[in-house]
């Protein structure tokens, strides 16, 4: 990266917009919204962009700012007041062969409270460990492993039985 704070700056953001645009989508289930706390997460990395880039992972403060920014963005009375979508938009058609189990996860994940979604999102989409995942949120990691319980439970529950072809199944019970 560059020697002037505003090229590197750029340049970090060119370079890791699309992984930062994935993650802030799996958060909140709306692009618009998605690119509005992407937006807001990296005006905060920017303002504080001598401190980010002096951190010993700049990815890893980059996603921090990003988690907490939705987290702190899901506590205030606007979150609370405003339902954007009662349901995910229709995705656009797909070559995926598991693309029906896709959208069943996504719409699945998209019930979870915020902070379990954000454990879920950073433990399994950003492979994360339990410390990493800790240290993002601000939390102890029995915290993080709790809220990984609870949410993939939660999961479990709201998802139907899909088979990775998309045929759904049904359960036999002994």
């Amino acid at each position: 990266m560059s020697d002037r704070p505003d090229e590197g700056y750029r340049e970090y953001v060119d370079a890791r917009l699309p992984a930062l645009q994935r993650l802030a989508y799996l958060l909140c289930h709306d692009r618009h919204r998605a690119d509005d706390l992407i937006q807001e997460a990296l005006i905060k990395l920017y303002l504080r962009w001598d401190r980010a880039r002096a951190a010993s992972d700049l990815h890893a403060y980059a996603r921090t700012t990003l988690v907490r920014t939705f987290l702190s963005e899901r506590r205030t009375n606007w979150a609370r007041r405003v339902v954007l979508v009662d349901r995910l938009p229709d995705e656009a058609a797909t070559t995926d062969p598991d693309a029906a189990s896709g959208v069943a996860v996504r719409a699945a994940l998209a019930t979870l409270p915020p902070r379990q979604r954000a454990v879920i999102v950073l433990r399994y989409y950003s492979d994360l460990s339990v410390e990493e995942t800790g240290q993002t949120l601000g939390c102890a990691a029995g915290t993080v492993k709790s809220q990984t319980a609870k949410g993939l439970a939660a999961l479990r529950r709201a998802l139907p039985d899909v088979e990775p072809n998309g045929a759904a199944t049904t359960r036999t019970r002994s």
